[in-house]
Order: C-alpha cells, then sequence, then structure tokens
C-alpha cells in the first residue's frame, strides 16, 4: 500500500496559478500510474490528470491546456501545475496511486491522500 500526502492547496483568484504536490511512500511509486482527482461536495470525484510509471500525461478536457501534471520519481512525489484557474475549478484535490491499463486508460488504487483544498475566487 502506498501513502499519499497532497500539499500546495490554498485560496487564489480567478487567472491565478498554484502548484499542488502528492509526496508518496512506499517502494512502489515509480511503477505506479499516479492520477489526480478532485471532489466538490455533493458531486462525483472526477478524474483530472493522470500521468503514467513512463511519464506520458492525460487531462480531462476542462482541464487542458491549463493544469500540467509531472512527477519527480527521485523524489516520490508527483505534480499538479494549475494555470488560468478558474472558480469551477474550486473542490478538494486527491491524488492516487493506480495503473493505465491500454484501452481502459487510468485504473485507481486503493491509496488515497485526505486531500488538498483548492479555492479559487472570482
Amino acid at each position: 500500500q502506498v501513502r499519499l500526502v497532497e500539499s500546495g492547496g490554498g485560496l487564489v483568484q480567478a487567472g491565478g496559478s498554484l502548484r499542488l504536490s502528492c509526496a508518496a511512500s512506499g517502494n512502489i511509486f515509480s511503477i505506479s500510474a499516479m492520477g489526480w482527482y478532485r471532489q466538490v461536495p455533493g458531486k462525483q470525484r472526477e478524474l483530472v490528470a493522470t500521468i503514467s510509471s513512463g511519464g506520458s500525461a492525460n487531462y480531462a478536457d476542462p482541464v487542458k491546456g491549463r493544469f500540467t501534471i509531472s512527477r519527480d520519481n527521485a523524489k516520490n512525489t508527483v505534480y499538479l501545475q494549475m494555470n488560468s484557474l478558474k472558480p469551477e475549478d474550486t473542490a478538494v484535490y486527491c491524488c492516487n496511486a493506480g495503473l493505465v491499463r491500454d484501452g481502459v486508460g487510468y485504473l485507481p488504487g486503493s491509496s488515497w491522500g485526505q486531500g488538498t483544498q483548492v479555492t479559487v475566487s472570482s
């Protein structure tokens, strides 16, 4: 099992930027795909971005061109750079360790962080 700890959330004005970090414990980080999700109360958790163990990234349509996911295997950390933030990006952001399967896409694992709150004011 991987332990995940997110950080970097906060309050920012629309158009601003934040960088989220997710620090992972455990030896499997380098071979795991990683995903960032977000959730708003009363709504279903939404997959925002994923990155494979080899560094291939995918993004949900609402964040394409604004968010960038990256990873540093030496530091067991995955990042989410969020630019041009909008009020609709407000959510709790969580990271997940999973895997990518051809033809299926990202499959989440059972390990989740506690989340970090991102609030974008208009």
